[in-house]
């Protein structure tokens, strides 16, 4: 069962993408010409191999500068203030040569904060991910959904307003996806918002507040993820939805 009890729209800035084009050696790979996400998420975006969606994210993320084109949110210029208060997982997670509570440390050492908080903090965020008990691992020895489990958590510990996601469970198996899902859930009812990548339909139904599809580079339709599912108003979506093949 899918869970909607997410904050309102009101208490996020909207995120505007405007004319936004990444191209190399000539070959346009990217050509948004308007995204708004204004809602209270999770955004998923949808499409096939090719289709932009890992670069639309790393663009929203300010790790890929586009060739031109706008990034707004809440009406000004995304930038380094903004980008501050973002965290981005990778569908492989990057994990430190030390402990799984060391990982954590480091982030949270890096705010700031003193030595007893920090112990507090890592462990409910080891509560958080079903991590307790492997505090002293070693990271590179978890599982993969251990793994991808500690690089939420990591991300989270930063205290995010936006948290990018790119295909975080695809190599995972089901019990794996479904915990890494719930963490999902409940960063989003508090407040982060999620934009995520995904191939699994499923998955966008269970968790998607909003879809995007990818097409060739482009935005072939934004909707509600009710709307999208049930009454899609793009070709490229009913294509999308039936397993037609969508290039």
């Amino acid at each position: 069962m899918r869970e909607t009890a997410f904050p309102e729209a009101t208490q996020r800035a909207a995120i505007e993408v405007a004319g936004l084009h990444v191209a190399i050696d000539g070959q346009p790979l990217l050509d948004v010409r308007e995204l708004v996400l204004d809602g209270p998420g999770p955004t998923l975006i949808l499409g096939p191999n090719g289709a932009g969606k890992s670069l639309l994210l790393r663009c929203l993320h300010g790790l890929i500068a586009p060739d031109r084109g706008t990034i707004r949110q809440g009406g000004v210029a995304m930038g380094a203030a903004h980008r501050s208060c973002q965290a981005m997982v990778f569908q492989r997670p990057v994990l430190l040569r030390r402990p799984v509570a060391a990982n954590l440390d480091f982030v949270l050492r890096r705010q700031g904060l003193g030595r007893a908080e920090r112990r507090q903090r890592i462990a409910e965020l080891l509560a958080e991910g079903g991590l307790a008990g492997k505090a002293r691992q070693s990271a590179r020895s978890l599982s993969g959904g251990e793994a991808q489990r500690l690089a939420i958590l990591r991300a989270l510990a930063t205290g995010p307003e936006i948290l990018f996601l790119d295909e975080p469970t695809s190599a995972l198996d089901p019990a794996a996806t479904q915990a890494i899902e719930a963490m999902i859930r409940r960063a989003a009812r508090r407040g982060t918002r999620i934009v995520m990548v995904t191939h699994d339909i499923g998955q966008a139904r269970r968790l998607g507040h909003d879809i995007v599809l990818m097409q060739g580079g482009c935005v072939a339709e934004h909707a509600p993820a009710h709307v999208f599912f049930e009454a899609p108003r793009s070709e490229a979506a009913k294509r999308f939805l039936a397993g037609a093949l969508v290039i």
